[in-house]
């Protein structure tokens, strides 16, 4: 390992503490009983409070003054002032403590505990007035602390690809980026409660499986040792949460990591993560009002509004959302009624629109990308798309009263998808002979085509209730809540090439 300037220094500096019997590193408890933000918010109301407080977190700046120094702590709920003066942490003649340990031997990234009393300062900055001082980590890698000149910011932690490698320096140096993680756990917390209230059981279905089922998409395989046998990581879960339903279950929900081997954007990682819910005796007109009703939940918990700004525009989560049906869409957006064309009819439009056809393609995912090229784009406000096409949805029920159509709905909000949903088909005899429909279009060439899962045909034939199924992208709806620019901004370890890995040369 090669070190800078700054390295080497530092771990003299950590030699020199060891050598005056400090241990850098200390083992026992360091009881912290308040942390910065209460102290911000409560004291001004109350001076007499938090006169014996004990505090630890990051130094990210220090200004020394002799025998007198400020330093600017942060911990993990914002960022205080520390007043320590020599003859306070050193009471006696020995002055080690401040002169060597602290001035010399204390950087700027080192985690310290101090206990001590609050007071307002002569120009009215809250601070504690530091009585004892203990170092509890040294910092051995100097942080790119973010500097300032005539008020602008120069030299910040900012390009995205190392802000997302390590992502640790990001949540120090960066607390915008500690609290867009803290909005999705509230996120997660308003969803979990909202199901919760309305009766549904949380259950965990395998992440490893035999067969890689429940949406459209290539997979991750691996093999396990043991059993001699190819496993895949879930696409997704809902053929498992579908089985559950068929055991009794009235309404299930899980919070699933799913993972698909596809392209990477801004949009897409491999590892994501889902809510998928299904709740029997439900269609997917019901799905759609809990939809709007568990987002604008969201929405209220996360600010207190509805109307939230995203890229700059005023986005409104309160209900009732629009509606179009995807072929009103396509014809809304562009003036084609699609709804009556075959496949060469559907080649040529889709052809018309920029959109790239190859032979894998069948009718749905012709329609599919001809709404994605017309329609996706334009739909800024939460709006449903629904009753699709049957050759996009082999696990949606036929629609009631539209030959060819499946009753299934996505919502699309910012010119994105967030959530998917269905009346889910039931009846096993028609799933057969989709799922093998599907096999001929892997035959084709489609690597997303789904394939037959004899087990799942099997739970369907002991017989499954009528269900509404919804799967809605967490880390979207995330995106959204927090004006997130990018996927990689609200996952908190993204997933990223090496840096010693070169891209494929193109034919390679």
């Amino acid at each position: 390992m090669e070190l800078n300037e700054q390295q080497i220094i530092r771990r003299q500096t950590l030699d020199k503490l060891r050598e005056l019997g400090i241990n850098p590193y200390p083992a026992e408890l360091f009881e912290v009983n308040c942390n910065s933000a209460e102290i911000k918010s409560k004291y001004p109301q109350d001076n007499t409070l938090f006169q014996n407080v004990s505090i630890a977190g990051r130094i990210m700046s220090r200004r020394i003054m002799g025998a007198a120094s400020f330093v600017e702590l942060q911990d993990s709920k914002g960022r205080i002032q520390l007043y320590i003066t020599r003859d306070e942490i050193c009471p006696g003649e020995d002055k080690t403590m401040y002169n060597t340990v602290f001035k010399k031997l204390t950087d700027i990234g080192d985690i310290i505990g101090v206990k001590g009393f609050v007071f307002i300062t002569k120009v009215g900055e809250i601070s504690i007035h530091v009585k004892e001082f203990k170092i509890l980590s040294k910092s051995l890698t100097p942080l790119p602390i973010v500097k300032m000149k005539d008020g602008d910011v120069f030299d910040a932690f900012s390009d995205p690809e190392l802000r997302y490698r390590q992502r640790y320096i990001d949540l120090i140096v960066n607390p915008e980026v500690r609290d867009t993680f803290i909005k999705r756990t509230a996120l997660i917390n308003s969803m979990r409660n909202f199901l919760n209230e309305k009766g549904y059981l949380e259950v965990e279905t395998p992440i490893l499986q035999p067969l890689y089922g429940g949406a459209a998409a290539r997979p991750f395989k691996t093999h396990h040792n043991t059993l001699d046998m190819t496993l895949y990581l879930r696409i997704a879960n809902e053929l498992y949460l579908k089985r559950l339903i068929v055991g009794g279950y009235d309404g299930v929900y899980e919070f699933s990591k799913d993972f698909r081997n596809e392209g990477m954007d801004r949009f897409h990682n491999p590892e994501f993560t889902q809510m998928e819910l299904y709740v029997a005796y439900k269609d997917y007109y019901w799905m759609m009002d809990l939809v709007e009703q568990m987002v604008e939940r969201i929405a209220l918990d996360l600010h207190g509004t509805t109307d939230i700004e995203v890229d700059g525009k005023i986005i409104s989560f309160k209900r009732p959302w629009k509606r179009y049906t995807m072929y009103e869409a396509i014809q809304h957006f562009t003036g084609v009624d699609i709804s009556q064309m075959d496949e060469k009819q559907l080649v040529e439009v889709a052809k018309r629109f920029g959109v790239k056809v190859d032979p894998t393609m069948g009718k749905g995912k012709l329609i599919d990308e001809i709404f994605g090229e017309t329609c996706e784009g334009k739909l800024i406000q939460p709006t449903f798309i629904t009753d699709y096409p049957i050759e996009m949805s082999p696990l949606a029920k036929k629609h009631r009263s539209s030959e060819g159509l499946v009753e299934r709905f996505e919502a699309v909000c910012n010119c994105k998808e967030i959530c998917n949903a269905y009346s889910e088909l039931n009846d096993p005899v028609d799933q057969r002979e989709r799922l093998e429909e599907q096999l001929d279009l892997g035959k084709r060439g489609d690597t997303e085509a789904m394939v037959v899962d004899e087990d799942f045909l099997n739970a369907l034939e002991i017989g499954m209730p009528p269900t509404s199924g919804l799967g809605i992208g967490i880390d979207r709806l995330c995106m959204l809540m927090t004006d997130s620019h990018s996927i990689q901004d609200v996952l908190l370890f993204p997933q990223m090439k090496p840096k010693d890995i070169k891209p494929k040369e193109e034919g390679k």
